[in-house]
C-alpha cells in the first residue's frame, strides 16, 4: 500500500481525535457552567455539591492535558512523515459540527 494513503489514513484519525477532546472539553465546561448557574438559580450555598464542582474541575484538567498530548502527538507524527518521504499534507478544516472536512492533498512546502 502507498505510504500516502496510510499516512492519510493516520492523519484522519489524528483530526478525529483532536476534534472529540476538543468536544469533550467543551462539553466538561457547559457541564461546569451549568452546574454552578444551577445552583445559583436554587439559592444554595457554595458548598453544596462542591465534591462534584471539584470533580468536574479534575476531569477538565485530565482532558487539558489530553489534548496536550495529542497535539504533541501531532508534531511528533509530522516529523515522521517527513522521515519516511511523504511531502504531501492532508488539508482539512473543520467544519461547522466539529467534523474535518477534507480537500485532499498537496504538497508540502
Amino acid at each position: 500500500m502507498e505510504k500516502t494513503f496510510v499516512a492519510q489514513r493516520v492523519a484522519n484519525k489524528l483530526f478525529a481525535t483532536e476534534a472529540a477532546v476538543d468536544a469533550a472539553m467543551v462539553e466538561a465546561m457547559e457541564m461546569m457552567a451549568e452546574l454552578i448557574q444551577a445552583r445559583k438559580d436554587l439559592g444554595l450555598s457554595p458548598t453544596v455539591a462542591n465534591g462534584a464542582t471539584a470533580k468536574l474541575g479534575d476531569a477538565v484538567a485530565a482532558l487539558t492535558a489530553a489534548r496536550t498530548a495529542v497535539v504533541e502527538a501531532h508534531a511528533q507524527l509530522d516529523e515522521v512523515r517527513l522521515r519516511i518521504g511523504i511531502r504531501t499534507k492532508l488539508i482539512g478544516v473543520i467544519g461547522k459540527e466539529g467534523s474535518l472536512v477534507q480537500h485532499g492533498l498537496r504538497a508540502a512546502s
